[in-house]
């Protein structure tokens, strides 16, 4: 092999028995035809019985043979991804871009804090540098409930994370992991650390129910962290300041694990909402995370996960860069979306409520003619695009520090903070292009599928699934 030789950082293979599938679709469709023909011809006459109903029956097998129809074209040219994240360590690892990570809540009690914490110490616990990790987390409640856990949640880290990156756990959110997992016997070591970190984490769950069924934090709790003194002005969750707080600063020499290493950045935001401004749900939310984040980290790569999807993968973000990193063919991708897997799903799932023919099929499907829909969530995006950035022939792929970058080293905690409270306002958003050719679009209930579709891909950029 040449040494100028172009080794891609991810291959597409084409599904294997696409022509047999095309002639048997052909077929159908030729079936489906003599349907058409034969109804048609044999519509009874004016008066004669029966007559409505085989309309009737027409029109439903006209409308089914067009669903049918359009679903071939997902079906038509399925292409699969694969990665090489060696090649990727090789070219980039001591030039990785820092990655920003966006958790969405919304609701204490139909969203319970132990589960939206598992997902955030999931994504914390990355296979990545910490130092280039920044996980925030979108409390539209304004929760002091949800603070609370998050706060217990930045002490359990300093043990979670080295415990997953010595003993290379999957997945990486606790509950997850220890619902799988009986004491291991393989090694002493394991078994010894394995109840010890077990203790820790049912200690903390136990701190945290108990605080969820007394209905408020107690006065010992809240007179320990100053980040509580933000609920004072607090009238409810529709009508308060924003509620910011870094409780974990990558900058801070002592914002470290047991075994020393630095831990990712953690912010808490509950954006201001008033009840004479519209709050847009998620794309609010969304919106008011990126402008935070672009104050604290300002990360190229963006990765968004509703509270209840942990990942169960710690490379996912590796694979992810793979595409969006790749010489030849990054520069063109926008966002790479990732399948969702359920558990508590039946045997037999007869309802398919694992939405299979969706991401075993169809997003297949759609990634060969460019690219799948972005699914609101487990999807990794570039910030620029998000941003709202076209795309044009001439852009390359630059991960290098801009001049917001160096702003944030120079400035304090406290400095970042009151920055960031400025661009969560609701004032922040008024007569701009936010909602409308930046961020996620308003005015839908679907707003992660306009985004996507209508405004980023439409604008040339493509996706991968």
């Amino acid at each position: 092999m040449g040494t100028d030789e172009y080794d891609p950082l991810f291959e597409t293979k084409k599904v294997k028995g696409r022509v047999m599938f095309r002639l048997f679709s052909v077929s159908l469709f030729v079936g489906i035809c003599f349907i058409w023909a034969y109804r048609l011809k044999h519509i009874p006459k004016e008066g004669e019985d029966g007559r409505w109903v085989w309309i009737g029956l027409l029109g439903s097998e006209l409308w089914f043979s067009l669903y049918w129809v359009l679903t071939q074209a997902l079906r038509w040219n399925p292409v699969y991804r694969h990665t090489f994240k060696d090649r990727l360590s090789q070219r980039y690892e001591k030039n990785l871009p820092g990655v920003d990570i966006f958790v969405c809540t919304a609701d204490p009690v139909l969203e319970p804090p132990m589960m939206v914490i598992n997902t955030v110490l999931s994504v914390m616990a990355y296979d990545y540098p910490t130092e280039k990790l920044s996980v925030y987390l979108s409390d539209d409640a304004g929760s002091d409930l949800t603070f609370y856990a998050l706060l217990e949640a930045s002490s359990f880290a300093e043990y979670w994370l080295p415990f997953c990156k010595k003993f290379k756990v999957e997945p990486r959110s606790p509950a997850a992991y220890f619902r799988s997992m009986a004491i291991p016997n393989a090694a002493a070591n394991l078994a010894r650390e394995f109840l010890v970190i077990k203790k820790l984490y049912e200690d903390m769950e136990n701190q945290i129910e108990n605080a969820a069924k007394l209905g408020r934090i107690p006065e010992e709790i809240r007179s320990k962290h100053k980040g509580f003194s933000q609920w004072d002005s607090y009238s409810s969750r529709r009508d308060h300041d924003t509620i910011l707080q870094i409780l974990v600063d990558r900058r801070d020499p002592n914002a470290q694990d047991v075994d020393g290493f630095l831990l990712p950045t953690l912010v808490y935001l509950a954006r201001e909402k008033r009840p004479q401004h519209p709050h847009n749900f998620k794309a609010g939310a969304m919106n008011a995370l990126l402008r935070v984040s672009s104050k604290i980290s300002n990360g190229k790569i963006i990765l968004n996960v509703d509270c209840d999807m942990y990942s169960n993968n710690s490379q996912s973000l590796r694979d992810a860069l793979c595409f969006l990193m790749d010489e030849e063919k990054g520069h063109e991708i926008a966002f790479v979306q990732f399948a969702q897997k359920f558990e508590n799903i039946t045997k037999n799932d007869i309802y398919s409520n694992s939405l299979r023919i969706i991401f075993e099929v169809e997003f297949h499907g759609m990634d060969g003619y460019g690219g799948p829909l972005y699914g609101g969530t487990g999807c990794f995006h570039r910030r620029d695009t998000l941003c709202g950035r076209k795309f044009n022939t001439e852009y390359k792929n630059d991960w290098s520090d801009d001049q917001n970058d160096q702003l944030i080293i120079e400035a304090s905690k406290n400095e970042l903070e009151e920055r960031s409270k400025e661009v969560a306002s609701t004032a922040c958003e008024e007569n701009t292009q936010w909602g409308k050719e930046m961020g996620l679009r308003y005015g839908c209930p679907v707003e992660d599928v306009i985004t996507g579709c209508l405004s980023i891909q439409s604008q040339g950029w493509k996706s991968v699934y």
